[in-house]
């Protein structure tokens, strides 16, 4: 069997991408439709604002989400998740399902 460098795993390119510690949960939320910031903020309990900001940037250099800003008085920013994320709904229930069914807390 041929050993395969460990930056050509796919899981481990996965986990780059989507493996921050903020990173699912922030897709979790996104999973149920779009969000504003301080929406996303409010439903993420222990995040702070600046690792949310963090975060939401390298998902959306990623591809996993997508900011949409309206040129509107006071501005608003929406946060969804493109086709890449929307990919990873069945994978985070998959990892839900399995967190309950194992009592993982």
């Amino acid at each position: 069997m041929e050993k395969q460098k460990i930056s050509q795993c796919p899981i481990t390119r996965t986990m780059t991408i989507i493996g921050g510690k903020w990173s699912l949960p922030i897709i979790y939320v996104l999973m149920k439709g779009t969000r504003r910031f301080k929406e996303l903020e409010r439903s993420i309990e222990g995040i702070n604002t600046r690792m949310l900001v963090k975060e939401l940037k390298q998902l959306e250099i990623n591809g996993i989400l997508l900011r949409e800003v309206y040129a509107e008085v006071p501005p608003r920013v929406e946060y969804s998740l493109t086709e890449k994320g929307q990919a990873l709904k069945p994978v985070l229930e998959e990892m839900k399902s399995w967190g309950n069914r194992f009592n993982i807390l």
